[in-house]
């Protein structure tokens, strides 16, 4: 079991006897995590009640799968986390997904009000601004957003894929976003 101080044994004790069905157990978990995981889903998606619906749909996965996770991989947290993240990616995805569909139906359509062209435009041309300030920020900027915001890795699977601390990666993200906030509020 992974070292750490005693909360997150444990949390990990008690999602390891949610896996065999223990539904106090279960309560525990939830417990000790829901805050997480909404406060991330609302991060990511920017809705709280999609996040509300998101962080329920997780919740009920974490008791459904708690028979995957694997101790020596990591925290409670993090796998529950990293659950959380990927299905708020996967819900951004579909949505973004969901309004290009709409908006190819709507180019498609004879009857194209200017408002709705308008807007495709802006959608593309903000789509370049964002690929432009992503451009000029330096590689140990840049990797790491594309590979979370792109590739939908977490934070843990960046710095593991890049083979650098998570601290390290956290610290170029944030830089990373603040350049290119900067960069895309000067109309650059």
């Amino acid at each position: 079991m992974p070292q750490g101080n005693g909360h997150h044994t444990a949390v990990e004790e008690l999602l390891i006897r949610s896996a065999e069905g223990d539904h106090e157990a279960f309560a525990g978990v939830y417990d000790a995590l829901v805050g997480s995981v909404m406060g991330l889903t609302c991060r990511i998606l920017r809705n709280t009640a999609l996040a509300e619906e998101v962080t329920q749909d997780v919740m009920i996965e974490v008791w459904r799968t708690a028979d995957r996770y694997r101790p020596e991989r990591g925290t409670a947290r993090t796998w529950v986390l990293t659950l959380a993240h990927r299905r708020a990616v996967d819900r951004v995805r579909a949505a973004q997904a969901s309004t290009e569909r709409e908006q190819r139906a709507a180019m498609l359509s004879p009857r194209r009000a200017f408002d709705e062209v308008a807007e495709t435009v802006e959608g593309r041309d903000e789509r370049r601004r964002v690929y432009r300030c992503l451009g000029r920020l330096g590689r140990l900027n840049r990797v790491p957003l594309v590979l979370a915001y792109y590739e939908g890795l977490t934070y843990l699977e960046v710095a593991r894929s890049l083979s650098t601390p998570a601290g390290t990666v956290k610290s170029r993200m944030r830089a990373g976003l603040r350049q290119l906030r900067a960069c895309l509020e000067g109309g650059s």
